[in-house]
Parts: C-alpha cells; sequence; structure tokens
C-alpha cells in the first residue's frame, strides 16, 4: 500500500520528533551593558519550555528592569506571570514580506518592526533586540554544530546542551569583548580577572 507525500513526511517527522531527537530551540537572554549571559534554555520553541526559560531567568535577576522579545506568543504569559511585577516588557514584532523560495535558506525580507508594550512602562528608546540578534550571530559562528547544510550538527541532545553550555561559559569567564573591552563577568562584577581554560573547568 503506497502513502501519500504528505503522509510521508508526517510519519517520518513522527518517527524523529521524539523527546530527545528532532528539533531543538535555544531560548538565550543577555544584559545590554555588560553583555553578560543572564540565563538559556535548550527545548522546543514552545509555551512549556518558554516558561521554563523564564523561570531561569527570574532566578538570574533581581529588581526591576526592561526586558523585550520578538514576538513569540508564549512569552507574554510566562513573563507576565513569573516577572511581571517587577519589569517593563515589550515585544518588538518584526513585519516580513514575501516568503522567499522554498529551496532557499534566507528569511524573508523584514519590511518593518512594531512595537507591542505588555505591561509596566517600558522606554520605546530601549525597546530592542539588536543586542541578542548580535548574540545570535556570535553563537553560530562560534559553534561547528549550528553551521547549516553539514555534517556537524549534534546526534545527541545532550552533546548539543553540552556545547551550548560551555559556549556561554566561555562566553562570559574567557572571551574580552570588544565594545567593553573585558569579559562580561568582568563588566558585571562577578570576577575581577580574565579566566583561562583552566580557570573554567576547575570552577
Amino acid at each position: 500500500m503506497g502513502l501519500r507525500a504528505d503522509e510521508g513526511k508526517t510519519k517520518t517527522r513522527k518517527a524523529l520528533t521524539t523527546e530527545k531527537l528532532g528539533d531543538a530551540y535555544c531560548f538565550v537572554a543577555i544584559e545590554r551593558t555588560s553583555k553578560l549571559i543572564l540565563s538559556w534554555h535548550l527545548g522546543r520553541r514552545s509555551a512549556p519550555d518558554t516558561n521554563i526559560f523564564i523561570d531561569k531567568l527570574d532566578k538570574a535577576t533581581q529588581g526591576e528592569f526592561q526586558i523585550t522579545t520578538d514576538g513569540f506568543g508564549p512569552y507574554r504569559d510566562a513573563i507576565g506571570f513569573t516577572l511581571g511585577g517587577r519589569t517593563d516588557f515589550a515585544q518588538l514584532v518584526k513585519i516580513y514580506g514575501e516568503m522567499p523560495d522554498e529551496h532557499r535558506y534566507s528569511p524573508a525580507k523584514v519590511l518593518g518592526t512594531k512595537q507591542d508594550r505588555q505591561h509596566g512602562r517600558p522606554d520605546p528608546d530601549r525597546i530592542c533586540t539588536s543586542h541578542i540578534e548580535r548574540q545570535n550571530l556570535t553563537i553560530r559562528m562560534c559553534m561547528r554544530r549550528l553551521t547549516r547544510l553539514t555534517n556537524g550538527f549534534s546526534k545527541k541532545w545532550e552533546n548539543l546542551k553540552a556545547a551550548y553550555a560551555l559556549h556561554f561559559a566561555y562566553y562570559n569567564f574567557c572571551r574580552i569583548h570588544s565594545s567593553i573591552r573585558c569579559t562580561p563577568a568582568m563588566e558585571a562584577g562577578i570576577t575581577k580577572t580574565v579566566w583561562g581554560i583552566k580557570d573554567l573547568l576547575t570552577a
């Protein structure tokens, strides 16, 4: 008995997308002044994993602050419930043009952006996602596992998670950021020195 093309794709996707296989998404929070990675979470791009990520951000921060995300819907409930009492929250929503040919891997052209204020009193001049977008580029440039259309991807979820953990630890404590001329951990007052690999692995 034959399968139509769409049925075949559905069955293949169900077979691959289990708890530890298939698509993975890394949530990242960065402090714009010190460039410190505050929290991260490897999971699915879903509401439950968004809640876990925001819980991690809650534990990593204190006091009141402004936060900006992209237009992903689950952020609204997660941030409102967990951080609503001490944040000024806005979303920067990108407006895209027509989708490119399905055989291309570049995204659609961005025609503009829209600010959606969710709660508190976010400063319009500080509603910005460029810092985290630049961080996403840094991750892709530094992690071979994220290079597209190659065989460098992680075969196991645990290996991908370990690679992310090593990258973020190195970024925070060992890598001198060009704009602040020290490591993010030094700028944030967590440490007074640049860590070497030995310091990182024995901490």
